[in-house]
């Protein structure tokens, strides 16, 4: 991976949400096609995860059918990074991971703050949340 990509991966609680949006390309569980949209990823320690707000997701759900995709980054680097998704699905992991998620969004001074207060609890009960593990397998959408 180019230093470059590295760089924009590289979040921090100061990042916009410009500089947290990408594109993702999966496979769709029903059609086997391609589809692709936008979302927000983050980075809690070393790792990037996608996520979003509570409730089902189309996304989540073929990541679950097919984990491999492609994180498009858009703003300030242009790359298309061949990933594997790994769902968090144990409790306390999740917790650990959203904690930190939600408390960077609840963030007064983050430009990428969501317009009222975000509650964990919901958080945990019914948001995505995928581990982006990057590689370099030309088998990825």
């Amino acid at each position: 991976m180019q230093d470059s990509a590295r760089r924009a991966l590289a979040l921090t609680r100061s990042s916009t949400a410009c500089e947290r949006t990408a594109d993702i390309t999966t496979t769709g569980r029903r059609t086997g096609r391609p589809h692709r949209i936008e979302i927000w990823f983050y980075r809690v320690g070393e790792t990037n995860y996608l996520s979003g707000l509570p409730g089902k997701r189309g996304w989540y759900a073929n990541l679950r059918a097919d984990p491999a995709f492609t994180l498009h980054l858009k703003h300030g680097i242009h790359a298309d990074l061949p990933a594997t998704a790994r769902p968090i699905t144990d409790p306390a992991e999740r917790h650990r991971i959203l904690s930190d998620i939600i408390d960077d969004l609840n963030q007064p001074h983050n430009p990428a703050r969501i317009a009222q207060p975000t509650r964990l609890e919901d958080w945990e009960n019914s948001s995505p949340l995928v581990e982006i593990q990057f590689d370099s397998s030309p088998n990825h959408p």
